[in-house]
């Protein structure tokens, strides 16, 4: 098991802790990962613990090139929706069935309200709002 230390784009640390590294970069790939105090989803590693183990993993350099980021909120809401599917109000089922394995892992963005969320997040399930506004009020 290894901990990492974690900071969001607003610099709350808190830790996390997974089966390998490269559990961790899956994770944030997928867009798993977010601050527990803002629920930002730009997380960073800053320090690296293992545990059960004597040697340190060494840290992984960032391998993605910095334009492939998304620099800015218009930059990361195109990022989501090209690499999302809209599941709509099915999101709640779906993200259990894609959590319980009983279908694919796939990257979802759905409708769920603020009780079906703390239900999904209590069955062990990551879920996190997006800064996705409504259809509607795109510009």
């Amino acid at each position: 098991m290894i901990v990492f230390e974690l900071i969001c784009a607003d610099r709350h640390r808190f830790e996390g802790w997974f089966a390998s590294a490269d559990d961790f970069e899956g994770q944030k790939a997928r867009g798993l990962l977010s601050c527990p105090v803002c629920c930002d989803s730009s997380i960073e590693k800053l320090l690296t613990a293992k545990i059960g183990r004597q040697e340190a993993e060494p840290p992984r350099e960032n391998t993605q090139p910095p334009a492939a980021r998304p620099r800015n909120l218009h930059e990361v809401i195109d990022y989501i929706l090209l690499n999302t599917e809209n599941v709509g109000g099915d999101f709640p089922a779906e993200a259990r069935r894609i959590h319980y394995k009983e279908i694919p892992q796939r990257n979802i963005r759905g409708v769920a309200s603020g009780e079906e969320t703390r239900e999904l997040l209590e069955e062990g399930i990551a879920v996190m709002p997006l800064p996705v506004p409504p259809h509607k009020d795109w510009h």
